[in-house]
């Protein structure tokens, strides 16, 4: 037993620690926000700004006239693509779980398979088909390849698969359809996988980076990952304005955690019911 709580002390410092190292570049980055560059530059570690400014964040908005549209176009792509995955792979997941249908098997092993292979490898093919479509430098283009992801489609269908099934029978003797019971009965009990998505899915279209700068060229269509690197300059990096405008691209993926958390926490257990 006094074994026990030696290993359990252990285990909460580790976690201290790895909290602590993961919280300091967070709390010297919002800091940095408030200094002028000549303060962040000189290379003195401060967390608490000599000068205390908020120039920082009204200069990204005014020096900056683009910034706006690029807040514009990363919270609709986000959104956008975060709406679709929900949908799609909920769908795909329910299918696969319940509805038995030829290729069902076969299906299910293409999925596994797509999470083998690596992002990296299909972004000159993805790139080849989008300009074949003329979906270069366009929303369409930011949205539809992420409109569905393997990941997830896994994840719901290893959640539909213990979802119980006498919910969807006592669905079907009050006269739903498939489609009636998977929006009626199913989607609202599924809210712990849904969030859990959500989140996953919101923050990695947040911040994606490398898809923007592989397809955009128009500076009107940049999102705010791809517009924060115009402050770094070939002579001079203006990183008062970089960590300001970070903080800004941070806001919203913690609002969405902090929103979807405590179904995050449920989704956990994978159970269909309560």
């Amino acid at each position: 037993m006094q074994k026990f709580g030696w290993v359990k002390l252990l285990l909460y410092l580790i976690l201290i620690g790895y909290a602590i190292a993961t919280f300091i570049p967070f709390a010297w980055a919002l800091s940095a926000s408030f200094k002028t560059l000549p303060e962040i530059s000189s290379g003195n570690i401060n967390f608490i700004p000599k000068d205390f400014t908020l120039e920082n964040y009204k200069n990204i908005f005014t020096q900056e006239p683009l910034f706006g549209r690029w807040l514009f176009n990363s919270v609709f792509v986000a959104v956008c693509v975060t709406a679709l995955n929900l949908l799609f792979n909920s769908m795909a997941g329910y299918a696969l779980a319940r509805i038995r249908f030829p290729g069902n098997q076969l299906f299910f092993f293409v999925i596994l398979a797509v999470l083998m292979i690596p992002g990296q490898i299909t972004l000159i093919p993805s790139y080849l088909i989008l300009k074949n479509l003329g979906w270069l430098n366009s929303y369409q283009g930011l949205i539809v390849p992420t409109a569905v992801n393997a990941t997830f489609i896994f994840m719901m269908r290893q959640f539909f698969v213990n979802f119980p099934k006498e919910l969807e029978e006592a669905a079907a003797m009050d006269g739903l359809n498939r489609w009636e019971t998977f929006v009626q009965i199913v989607l609202p009990l599924a809210k712990p996988a849904l969030a859990a998505q959500a989140i996953f899915i919101f923050m990695g279209a947040w911040n994606n980076f490398l898809t923007p700068l592989l397809i955009l060229s128009d500076k009107e269509m940049f999102t705010l990952p791809l517009g924060l690197n115009t402050f770094k300059g070939e002579y001079i990096s203006y990183w008062n304005y970089i960590m300001a405008a970070s903080m800004v691209l941070t806001l919203p993926a913690l609002a969405i955690y902090a929103f979807f958390n405590r179904y995050f926490i449920q989704s956990v257990t994978f159970t269909g019911g309560k």
